[in-house]
C-alpha cells in the first residue's frame, strides 16, 4: 500500500509549548538522494573546521532536518574520516542552550553548533563553503564534542 500524501506531524515548541503542523517530504528527499549517489565529480578540498552546506535530508523524529530544496544546512567538518567522507557536526541558527550546543559567528552571524546531530556523510553531500571557524570557537567545539561523547 502506498501513500499518496505527505504526511501531517504534529510538535510541541520546545520553550513555548505551541503546537505545529509540519509535512515530512520524505519522498522528495529519495528522489535528491538518489541524484546525489549518482555524482561522479572529485570530493573537494575540506579541512577541519570548515563550515559547509550540506543535503542531511529530511529525517525522523528529532533529527535535525535540511532546509530549501537540497535539504541542506551549514555543517561544521569535525575530522576527515577517509577520502571524501567526513565527520560533522549540523548547526542552526535558533538560539539552543545546553551542553549539546556550542555557540560561535560566523560572518557576523550567530550560529549554534549541535553536537548531538553530529554524523558521518559522503563528500556528495556537501555543496559549497561558507567559511572556517575561528581557532578559538573550534577548540570550543571540539571540546564540548569530547566533553558530550567521551568522558
Amino acid at each position: 500500500m502506498s501513500a499518496t500524501f505527505a504526511p501531517l506531524h504534529v510538535y510541541s515548541h520546545y520553550k513555548t509549548g505551541a503546537t505545529l503542523f509540519c509535512m515530512k517530504r520524505f519522498l522528495e528527499w529519495i528522489g535528491l538522494k538518489e541524484k546525489l549517489h549518482e555524482i561522479k565529480y572529485q570530493p573537494p578540498h575540506v579541512s577541519r573546521g570548515d563550515i559547509w552546506w550540506a543535503s542531511i535530508g529530511e529525517n525522523v523524529g528529532s533529527e535535525i532536518n535540511g532546509k530549501s530544496v537540497l535539504f541542506s544546512r551549514p555543517v561544521i567538518i569535525l575530522k576527515k574520516l577517509s577520502h571524501g567522507f567526513y565527520f560533522v557536526i549540523p548547526t542552526t541558527t535558533q538560539l539552543r542552550e545546553g551542553s549539546w550546543y556550542i555557540p560561535f559567528r560566523q560572518k557576523e552571524r550567530s550560529m549554534v553548533a549541535c553536537l548531538h546531530q553530529a554524523r558521518a556523510i559522503d563528500y556528495r553531500r556537501l555543496s559549497s563553503k561558507l567559511g572556517t571557524l575561528d581557532d578559538e570557537d573550534f577548540d570550543r567545539v571540539k571540546k564540548g564534542f569530547s566533553a558530550l561523547y567521551l568522558n
